[in-house]
């Protein structure tokens, strides 16, 4: 359980004491890991047209692309959880393209690899032409352990590519069951993820298999691409996608609810079809990111317009806004905090400056400013974007970089800037990442300020063709392809120790607080599990008793029911208040239903992993909650969970409770479809007046007898089929 703490201190007195939650020194390199030797790359040539987008060449050394190379360490495909970090890529050459999920653990530097059976799609399917949009997104719940996956399908549709092949195939999301994320090594396994209705690890639905929820919405989830995620202070899961296309996009998000494992509807923050509100000449996408960033969700973009006759080739303007809702559904405000309402159609309600202001050339498409921009915002609320603006007309090109200080009113933008492809921030500090002559370098520099000065540089080692970076608890993951050759090239994960420490034990965020259930009825060992940042002498009081402790505490042996925590921070007249609850013990709930020789089995309740038994033989262990057992009549079925004392599910099979007669009604001749194991039955039939009319022994054919009452009038029939349960078939004859 993730809880928010509050205190008796005002906001203004925290803000002052938040100033110097982060201290600097020195960056310096921890580690390098290899992840692979075999991920895939597109190393062969670009192609629009011609033989070798209509038809594979044959060729499996060279990878033809048809937008850019890059494919692995691509996308949101880094992320960490505990002292894990996940990582996405696909393996190559050309040939295989299966994807793969890597997670390595820092503490023990072991790595696990899972293979998923669906690969690279290719451009508009074909696989023979790597498609860079392509990149799998992943995301770990800090509130359930979960593990979430999503695929750019490059909005792709019934229609989208134009044969229709990937009508079915059109929204690509995996996920596991909770607690995947931190199982041991040799736990972590494909099987923990759960299965669509086709036995597949795709699904169509962001809640496909879910209770309630269809497994296909074409209209949500058709012509999406861009998939990233985020997580808020709460702990909650964000994803959003573009819908749409290039000149005509709208982000749209999703919360997940990791206490249903549902995902929310889809806030969009923009609309598609722009010009249809009065005012808008032109229909507009963006080109950018939705983050959690310091507090807030926050979107920055460059827009890309329908108008072809301006001197943009491609985008204009740099756009920012934020909203004051940790859910992001409402309170949004532009860089002046003037609020505005979603779905928004006018971009210009929260443009901030225009990149093409700063070249000199006027004539139509000039201005390319495509690349290298990025945005962050520092704790303190310094606002800071980097851009990049190229005039084609005279050949110029600068990089830009547009930052507001906290307090200030407007933004300043400075052409003194080396440039960069991404910016972060840690604190109250502004970091530039990247690769320099192909080896990992970083700039930092004070909030607010343009005073780049490089931190860390490599100049030696192996080089590196591109990467992508993930920050968490002061420390750079920087995930990269080795500069190499061939369509199956070696990944690395670098671990650089940016030296930011939590100084702070006042800090809203020192504490990670878990409240822990009891594990069987009436055992009362539930427990607290407080995790400090900062190292300080604390008292934690719960249920009148005071626990001593710097920075970890665990506290046992609690009854269920809900408590307040107190964290009092020893020496500072401060003290941290948590409200949480200790669940009561659940026993094994499940419900079966049987479909001809398929067992569906849905678990309610009870803690994985369940060991299924049919008739007194093990068939399988499994973590998923939704599972099926092939069955015959007569078969029992045992579901038990790895507490012992939490129960176990029994049902006997009986095939017949299921019959049904086809077609009904009839002019007279029905099939029933009986289980095969049976071999023959005993059936009597009856009219309305519940008179006996016929009375017969049936030897099953494929699985089925016929019914032949043609002769009887047109009326309602029952037929009793005789088993150990009889049960009644009502027939119609027209």
């Amino acid at each position: 359980m993730y809880k928010v703490p509050f205190n008796k201190f005002t906001v203004t007195f925290l803000l002052l004491l938040l100033v110097h939650l982060y201290s600097f020194s020195q960056v310096t390199f921890e580690k390098e890991v290899k992840i692979t030797d075999i991920g895939l790359h597109f190393n062969g040539s670009k192609v629009t047209s011609g033989s070798k987008f209509d038809a594979d060449d044959g060729n499996t050394d060279s990878y033809d692309y048809y937008f850019g190379r890059n494919i692995s360490a691509h996308g949101d495909c880094i992320k960490t959880y505990e002292n894990y970090v996940f990582m996405t890529w696909y393996r190559g050459g050309e040939s295989d393209r299966h994807v793969m999920l890597t997670r390595y653990n820092t503490v023990t530097g072991t790595s696990v690899d899972i293979e998923f059976p669906h690969r690279h799609t290719g451009f508009q399917n074909k696989p023979w032409i790597g498609e860079s949009h392509n990149a799998i997104a992943v995301a770990v719940s800090p509130l359930d352990g979960t593990i979430h996956l999503l695929y750019d399908m490059h909005a792709y549709g019934r229609s989208r590519p134009s044969d229709g092949s990937l009508s079915n195939d059109y929204f690509r999301y995996s996920y596991s069951v909770k607690n995947a994320a931190s199982l041991s090594d040799d736990a972590f396994t494909l099987d923990k993820f759960v299965k669509n209705t086709n036995g597949g690890y795709k699904h169509l639905s962001l809640n496909s298999g879910k209770s309630g929820y269809p497994d296909e919405e074409y209209a949500k989830y058709a012509s999406l691409t861009y998939p990233q995620f985020f997580t808020n202070d709460l702990g909650d899961i964000f994803m959003y996608m573009r819908e749409g296309g290039n000149n005509n996009g709208a982000y749209k998000f999703s919360k997940y609810n990791a206490t249903t494992s549902v995902w929310s509807d889809f806030t969009h923050f923009n609309v598609l079809n722009a010009k249809s509100q009065s005012g808008i000449d032109y229909n507009w996408g963006l080109y950018g990111n939705m983050k959690y960033v310091n507090g807030k969700i926050r979107v920055g973009f460059q827009r890309r317009s329908a108008d072809r006759t301006d001197k943009y080739l491609y985008q204009n303007g740099v756009y920012y806004a934020y909203s004051d809702n940790q859910s992001g559904q409402d309170d949004w405000k532009n860089h002046s905090g003037t609020p505005f309402s979603l779905p928004l159609f006018d971009a210009d309600k929260i443009k901030v400056m225009e990149p093409g202001d700063y070249v000199s050339t006027t004539q139509q498409d000039q201005v390319y400013i495509v690349g290298d921009f990025d945005w962050t915002v520092t704790q303190n609320g310094d606002v800071h974007i980097i851009s990049k603006v190229k005039d084609n007309e005279n050949n110029v090109t600068k990089s830009l970089h547009t930052y507001k200080p906290s307090g200030a009113t407007d933004f300043i933008t400075s052409e003194d800037f080396d440039g960069g492809t991404s910016i972060y921030t840690a604190g109250n500090d502004v970091f530039i990442i990247g690769l320099q002559n192909n080896r990992v370098f970083v700039q930092k520099a004070e909030g607010g300020t343009n005073n780049f000065e490089t931190v860390y540089q490599e100049n030696s080692g192996r080089t590196f063709d591109h990467g992508r970076v993930h920050i968490a608890d002061g420390k750079l993951y920087y995930y990269l392809m080795e500069n190499s050759s061939g369509n199956a090239q070696p990944l690395y994960l670098k671990i650089i120790d940016l030296d930011i420490t939590i100084v702070d034990p006042m800090a809203t965020d020192n504490f990670k607080i878990q409240a822990i259930g009891e594990t069987c009825t009436d055992m009362d060992n539930g427990k607290v599990v407080i995790n400090g940042n900062a190292t300080h002498d604390y008292i934690a009081t719960i249920d009148g008793v005071a626990h001593n402790f710097t920075k970890d505490k665990t506290i046992e042996n609690l009854k269920p029911g809900t408590y307040d925590l107190s964290i009092e921070v020893v020496g500072e007249n401060f003290t941290h208040f948590y409200h949480l609850e200790i669940a009561e013990a659940v026993a094994l709930s499940a419900k079966i239903s049987v479909s001809k020789n398929t067992a569906i089995v849905s678990v309610e309740s009870g803690e994985a992993p369940y060991t299924v038994v049919k008739n007194g033989v093990q068939v399988f262990e499994t973590h998923q909650t939704n599972f099926y057992v092939d069955v015959d009549h007569g078969d029992v079925i045992k579901i038990k969970s790895t507490k012992a004392c939490q129960g176990e599910f029994l049902k006997t099979i009986d095939l017949l409770e299921d019959i049904k007669a086809y077609p009904n009604p009839t002019s007279g001749i029905f099939e029933l479809f009986i289980p095969k194991a049976l071999g023959n039955i005993s059936l009597e039939i009856y009219n309305i007046q519940s008179r006996l009319i016929l009375s017969k022994s049936y030897t099953l054919t494929n699985g089925k007898i016929t019914i032949n009452i043609a002769d009887r009038p047109k009326g309602v029939y029952f037929v009793k089929v005789n088993s150990e349960k009889p049960m009644f078939i009502k027939l119609i004859k027209n």
